[in-house]
């Protein structure tokens, strides 16, 4: 269905499918097989089956580690005596940090200045060298694009590559293995390397199964691009979801695949955001990062249209600053009671 021809130098074309089945075998067992939880609490609240994929649990606390270990698994001798750089907001990051390490890779990693303290102490942690760029998460991009360029080493794209969409595609293979009769899979996405990645393993394996994309509202960089056919440039907002934050690359491997596995588009606002991260909260004493909350977000805007059906939420990360969180879940604590998480904003 779709093949090594969107990037890659190998032959025979292997399709992106097989190389998702390829990386579930890689990513072991440094990548764990995460949980699908049943919410009773929000089963009861939005009238559906509601299941949660808790990638939230992962080691670096984000579904990035699985893109970032499959790709430096494909690192030859030279490249990884070289070492790697790459460009993050900051679970990406964490992510390449964590795979370098364990591989004996050398890691450079570019931030934008607006990238939290957090995040950047947490990749520091993990033995990454750290570099922030006085500007945007675009310019930090391309600085580190052209560095790695200039002293011969590897750039791992956050999402445009294919081994990093294959690695994020195991998630979709989890998700089908443990309920195979999903009706919907409702997945944050930013630049689609999360979205395309499983939306391609859940398409192979349950055509039926819809793939739900949702965007923040002031973060619509790839579905602008998906609306108007072509990756267009589209000015972003700050967003309580930083990690979907950023633009989509001229070029990206990303776009021609979630033009084909995406089912449904919904975009949430920053309350609906805020909320939805206060219902998992509430219903499951979770703490998670923004992203995961435009995921939940994206149904519970929609949960009419999933009455009495099995749908999964993926959470997608929980990389957020105490402080950010709290004044997130409480600024509409009296809006905050789950009994009316199916209510609009």
């Amino acid at each position: 269905m779709w093949t090594s021809a969107l990037t890659l130098k190998e032959a025979p074309m292997i399709s992106l499918f097989e190389r998702i089945r390829r990386a579930d075998v890689a990513i072991r067992p440094q990548v764990r097989v995460t949980p699908l939880e049943r919410s009773a609490l929000l089963s009861a609240a939005l009238e559906c089956d509601v299941w949660l994929k808790c990638d939230h649990l992962q080691p670096t606390g984000s579904f990035k580690i699985r893109g970032a270990t499959n790709r430096v698994s494909h690192l030859t001798p030279e490249e990884r005596r070289r070492g790697v750089t790459t460009a993050s907001t900051g679970n990406h990051g964490q992510a390449v940090a964590r795979a370098g390490g364990l591989a004996g890779v050398p890691v450079t990693v570019y931030v934008a200045a607006s990238a939290t303290p957090a995040k950047r102490a947490a990749i520091q942690s993990l033995g990454a060298k750290l570099e922030v760029i006085d500007g945007s998460v675009v310019e930090a991009e391309m600085t580190a694009r052209r560095v790695a360029g200039e002293q011969g080493q590897v750039y791992i794209s956050p999402y445009n590559d294919i081994e990093v969409v294959a690695g994020q595609g195991t998630l979709g293979l989890e998700l089908m293995d443990a309920a195979p009769d999903l009706d919907a899979v409702f997945i944050a996405t930013g630049c689609g390397g999360l979205t395309g990645g499983a939306g391609a393993a859940i398409k192979e394996l349950n055509p039926h199964t819809r793939v739900v994309a949702v965007w923040p509202e002031r973060s619509q960089a790839l579905l602008r691009s998906l609306q108007t056919g072509r990756i267009v440039d589209c000015e972003d907002e700050p967003t309580l979801s930083d990690g979907t934050a950023g633009a989509v690359e001229p070029g990206s491997i990303t776009f021609p695949i979630c033009q084909a596995v995406i089912d449904q588009t919904e975009t949430v606002n920053e309350g609906e955001i805020r909320r939805a991260m206060r219902h998992i909260a509430e219903a499951e004493r979770w703490m998670v990062e923004g992203a995961a909350g435009v995921a939940l977000g994206g149904l519970i805007k929609t949960a009419e249209q999933w009455r009495g059906r099995k749908v999964a939420v993926v959470l997608c990360g929980r990389n957020i600053a105490l402080q950010t969180f709290l004044q997130a879940v409480t600024a509409d604590s009296a809006a905050g009671a789950l009994a009316q998480a199916h209510a609009g904003p």
